[in-house]
């Protein structure tokens, strides 16, 4: 992990110790096709701004996402090469790990499946490694990254993404905690093992399902 994701942050200590704790725990379960609150939650209109103290300022004109690993056709695509791709539209929740969420989000961006499509992943390919240019790092199964309303956005709200929220370009996978969809995103590896980023590697869960309620690691 770079140096630059401050790990003795005062935000990184809090929620380590958080970790430690299994501060916000419920002990419930429950099923997103019922239930669309997970346990724990509680609603906000807000969009609350959480990050390691770093809001890199990146422009589209200088923005590339390097797509590289265990795929057949690694690319860097620029503005003008990820706009090429087909720009797709969703309406998603936001489930943070603070306990917040946040109902009907719009987006516009790049389906992950569209993505998968253009670079087509080996067979090895079992994870992917997100980097955003904070050198925020955070893993995925490669079976939720390529969640049918998991994107890769660029507008949110009729608007383009703001710095504060990621922006230029950031992932949303809305069936996970929010750490999972990585701001900034800079670069996508694919991996045939499930690595630890950075808030795994300080205690959080590797996948992190608001549902079952996967906050941190427990084993």
């Amino acid at each position: 992990m770079d140096d630059d994701v401050a790990p003795d942050s005062k935000l990184t200590i809090t929620k380590r110790k958080w970790a430690e704790a299994g501060k916000f725990l419920t002990g419930r379960v429950s099923r997103p096709e019922t239930d669309r609150l997970p346990p724990g939650q509680h609603l906000v209109k807000n969009w609350p701004v959480l990050d390691l103290g770093i809001q890199p300022k990146v422009t589209p004109l200088d923005w590339r996402l390097e797509v590289t690993g265990l795929v057949k056709h690694p690319q860097i695509f620029d503005w003008t090469a990820f706009h090429a791709l087909p720009q797709s539209e969703a309406r998603s929740d936001i489930h943070c790990v603070t306990t917040w969420s946040r109902y009907d989000n719009d987006w516009k961006g790049v389906s992950t499946r569209d993505l998968l499509a253009a670079v087509e992943p080996t067979e090895e390919a079992y994870a992917v490694m997100l980097t955003g240019y904070d050198e925020y790092t955070t893993n995925l199964l490669l079976s939720d990254f390529a969640a049918e309303d998991a994107m890769i956005v660029t507008e949110w709200e009729g608007g383009p993404l703001s710095t504060e929220h990621g922006g230029p370009v950031r992932l949303v996978v809305p069936h996970l905690y929010f750490w999972k969809s990585a701001k900034w995103l800079r670069k996508i590896e694919f991996l045939n093992h499930d690595f630890a980023g950075f808030w795994e590697e300080n205690g959080y869960h590797m996948r992190g399902d608001p549902w079952q309620e996967e906050r941190y690691d427990t084993d």
